[in-house]
């Protein structure tokens, strides 16, 4: 079965609520999409966590960075993923064995396989296909 988003009101609630956005993907080059939407979601109060293997233990927006959302210490709200389709069910599985609260892959990016393995967990707070600094600016 395709997955299908929340509707508007629960993402916006989802963002509402969050507090500490680990940003899997996340690029320490300024032109990059990623670092613009983090810069953006930093700017708006949220704590960003910068994940990235090959960047691990380097500073991205003035936070340091992890090699994987299992090694970021603390409790993760949003896990905002900009990573392509085919490592999103891996970080999925990945998601599993942390306590974070929301599974999110930016704009253009979506697989039914990952939302399976999530939903199967029990673990629906899920959004495929939409950009959270886009959807910051429809909330406000």
């Amino acid at each position: 079965m395709r997955f299908v988003n929340p509707k508007d009101e629960v993402i916006f609630d989802y963002l509402k609520k969050a507090k500490r956005v680990a940003v899997v993907g996340l690029s320490n080059k300024e032109e990059r999409i990623s670092y613009m939407v983090a810069r953006v979601m930093q700017e708006a109060g949220y704590e960003i966590v910068p994940v990235n293997p090959v960047l691990e233990g380097q500073e991205v927006l003035g936070q340091k960075v992890y090699a994987s959302i299992k090694d970021v210490p603390g409790h993760i709200d949003i896990v905002d993923i900009f990573r392509r389709e085919e490592f999103l069910p891996e970080l999925a599985e990945e998601f599993l064995t942390t306590d974070a609260d929301v599974f999110w892959v930016q704009k253009g990016i979506f697989s039914d396989e990952a939302a399976d393995i999530l939903q199967k967990a029990g673990r629906d707070k899920i959004v495929m296909d939409r950009c959270t600094k886009i959807e910051l600016a429809r909330m406000n």
